[in-house]
């Protein structure tokens, strides 16, 4: 088991997820049940899945969850990108947060490597 709480990787998410919900804030009520809920939940299954693979009892488990965590902040950037697109969130916004999504992703491949 691995304390997940120290780990740099889901500080960085912890982040993150904060950094989603503050931007959503600004968005038009309109997206509230689209992108808005999607990004707010995707945001935060990449902490929570680190955490929860951190808590299983192998390494194999644990990698299982950082891949779960993984493929959500891939939609998350995803999900960045249309918002850009379609004008809800601007360049200096969404780079910003695509930036800190892509520095996590390499964070969590880094640490699937070393659980192998």
């Amino acid at each position: 088991m691995h304390n997940f709480k120290d780990l740099k990787v889901w500080q960085k998410s912890i982040d993150l997820a904060v950094e989603v919900y503050q931007a959503m804030a600004s968005l038009p009520a309109d997206e509230k049940f689209g992108l808005i809920s999607q990004m707010k939940r995707c945001s935060v299954s990449i902490p929570s899945n680190i955490a929860e693979g951190a808590g299983r009892g192998s390494n194999a488990q644990f990698k299982h969850f950082l891949t779960i965590g993984q493929g959500s902040a891939f939609e998350l950037e995803t999900q960045l990108i249309v918002s850009n697109r379609l004008g809800l969130l601007n360049d200096k916004s969404a780079n910003e947060l695509i930036d800190k999504t892509e520095e996590v992703q390499k964070m969590i491949y880094s640490l699937e490597r070393k659980l192998i």
